[in-house]
């Protein structure tokens, strides 16, 4: 059966592939870092791993790319939130950055 898997250098992914695990066995791979196994679902390392994703081996997670400054990570499903939460009502926004605050989609 296949598994996806992330090459991993200096803590940043640089490829995903699929590959059976049986490929490790014979790929000889000289470049730096190490080849981790990712799930679509993030049932392990708690995301999908996508290029440029970073990799924190102390919580064992992929974490993907801090989009706004203000933005905090949550350590227990490693993303990114934003400090306040998105509104409920149904409708559509976007992170205004310098408001620090959802704005709603005209």
């Amino acid at each position: 059966m296949s598994k996806y898997w992330a090459k991993v250098n200096n803590g940043i992914v640089e490829k995903v592939i699929v590959a059976e695990e049986s490929f490790f066995d014979t790929f000889v791979d000289d470049s730096a870092g190490q080849w981790l196994e990712t799930k679509m679902d993030g049932s392990i390392r708690k995301n999908y791993a996508g290029i440029g994703f970073s990799y924190d081996s102390t919580m064992d997670a992929f974490i993907p790319q801090k989009l706004y400054e203000s933005w905090i990570l949550n350590e227990e499903t490693c993303q990114w939130e934003a400090p306040i939460a998105y509104p409920d009502d149904g409708n559509i926004y976007y992170w205004d950055e310098d408001q620090q605050n959802w704005i709603e989609e005209e």
